[in-house]
């Protein structure tokens, strides 16, 4: 469009050129002009004039004044037809001039025109394929800003989940907690429940241990006029004592005597002797031989030794003559002892006490005994183990225990762990676990990898002996989680 604009001005500018030279050189002359308007363009042309004509003569005079003064009528009609001839030939000239210049120039217009569209449809294509081009390149970058955003986009969606994910476990989290909390605070008003209950059953036990100290006073006072009517007595007895040694001396002369009568009598003297060595027990079984079948307190001695210990000896189970060496029944003794302390023993053996793993070692090294455990739950309910071969190994070999031949109620596999372990403590780890068994379980047991049974755990009372990993327990009977209320270990000779 701009070309054929161009195009035109400098057509106009062309035609301006030549019209004002061809009118300068008109105006030069001194001759008369035509101007021709045909759309944007003008046309002057010259008019044709006679040069060089002369008037026709006349009758007046040629003088200044002759020409000027008024000509008679006649002539001028003359002259008017002969300028109007003339005018009319022009026109008719012009007429044929301006028909000839349009179709000469009609086919240049087209021309012009032809190549002016064609230069505007060039510019308009070339101005095309530009923004084409500029759109391609603001379309692809459109395309890589929308790749970025969707990436963005799908990172920032992946980060919300993973972020929806993490708030759903801690809701989670936090829901459990404050279940936990929950279930903590339930627990400790049970506990103040119950240490309330517990101060009030104190009270009232400080109140009838302040009613029987009273009692106690009174029978304090009592017994203090007692003692001293028993001291008169004393002093009475003590009179009479100086008699009765006298007499002790004289029995004493007199079984000497009858030692030495029978000094000359061997059977007599070996039975003698045998009823002097029965004095000294080396177990129980030894004892109720000898006709001491209440069960109770005994003095044994240690084989090849003079030293002695103290043993309950049970005269009942199972036909007697059975050396108890474990007791549980109400937690008074502490079972969470060292080595050496289960070396020698501990504990009261009229209660709970453990007899010791060096004299327990010693008599089952002797000869053949037999293991029988009784166990005891909460409910009343009795079951017992019976091993018909037991024996412990020496100290050198941690005392080793050894077992054979199982029966009995309280489960068909035997809960002490085959074969036998090494004897741990709290200060002495000998078990097969890499933790220590006794610091976790408590008490010194045969533990295997902390195994399935340990009768001197946590001493728990009635209310508190379920789902206790550390308490008294025999799995093959209660389970691992189920404290025992009483225990009894005891050997006895097989042969018995």
């Amino acid at each position: 469009m701009w070309q054929l604009v161009c195009v035109a001005l400098s057509c106009d500018l062309a035609v301006a050129a030549a019209y004002s030279s061809f009118r300068r050189s008109a105006d030069s002359a001194g001759r008369r002009q035509y101007q021709v308007q045909h759309g944007s363009c003008s046309y002057t042309f010259l008019l044709p004039e006679a040069d060089g004509c002369r008037p026709p003569a006349s009758a007046y005079a040629p003088s200044a004044v002759q020409r000027d003064a008024p000509l008679d009528y006649d002539d001028s009609v003359q002259r008017l037809q002969a300028l109007e001839s003339i005018m009319e030939n022009n026109t008719q000239w012009l007429l044929k001039l301006e028909s000839y210049i349009q179709d000469n120039m009609k086919k240049e217009m087209v021309e012009i025109q032809q190549n002016a569209v064609q230069n505007q449809t060039a510019v308009m294509l070339e101005i095309g394929t530009n923004l084409l081009n500029q759109t391609a390149e603001q379309t692809r970058k459109l395309t890589d800003v929308e790749a970025q955003v969707l990436n963005q986009t799908t990172r920032l969606e992946l980060q919300l989940l993973e972020h929806s994910l993490s708030t759903n476990k801690l809701e989670k989290q936090i829901l459990d907690q404050t279940s936990e909390i929950n279930k903590l605070q339930d627990k400790n008003s049970f506990l103040e429940k119950k240490v309330l209950d517990m101060e009030d059953k104190h009270i009232v036990q400080l109140q009838s241990i302040k009613e029987e100290k009273d009692q106690l006073q009174v029978l304090v006072s009592k017994q203090s006029s007692i003692i001293e009517e028993l001291e008169k007595q004393l002093a009475t007895a003590t009179v009479n004592s100086s008699a009765l040694q006298k007499q002790q001396r004289d029995l004493m002369e007199t079984v000497h005597s009858l030692l030495t009568t029978l000094s000359a009598s061997g059977p007599a003297k070996h039975s003698l002797a045998a009823k002097g060595e029965q004095i000294v027990f080396r177990d129980c079984a030894e004892a109720f031989k000898s006709g001491l079948a209440t069960s109770g307190v005994y003095t044994l001695t240690f084989p090849n030794s003079t030293q002695e210990t103290k043993a309950y000896c049970d005269m009942d189970t199972a036909g007697g003559g059975w050396t108890v060496i474990q007791r549980r029944g109400d937690g008074s003794v502490d079972f969470q002892k060292t080595w050496k302390e289960y070396k020698v023993g501990f504990g009261n053996p009229s209660g709970e006490y453990w007899l010791g793993n060096e004299f327990v070692s010693q008599v089952t090294s002797r000869k053949r005994y037999m293991l029988r455990i009784r166990l005891t739950d909460w409910a009343g309910n009795e079951a017992h183990s019976l091993y018909e071969h037991f024996s412990l190994s020496g100290e050198d070999l941690n005392y080793r225990i050894h077992l054979k031949g199982l029966t009995g109620t309280a489960g068909k596999i035997s809960s002490i762990s085959q074969p036998g372990n090494d004897f741990s403590t709290k200060d002495a780890d000998n078990d097969k676990c890499i933790c220590k068994c006794s610091q976790m379980l408590t008490g010194g047991w045969w533990f295997d990898a902390c195994g399935p049974s340990n009768l001197n755990g946590m001493y728990y009372p009635q209310k508190q002996s379920t789902n206790k990993f550390n308490g008294i327990k025999w799995y093959y009977w209660k389970g691992s989680g189920y404290s025992l209320k009483a225990t009894a270990m005891m050997i006895r000779p097989a042969d018995f």
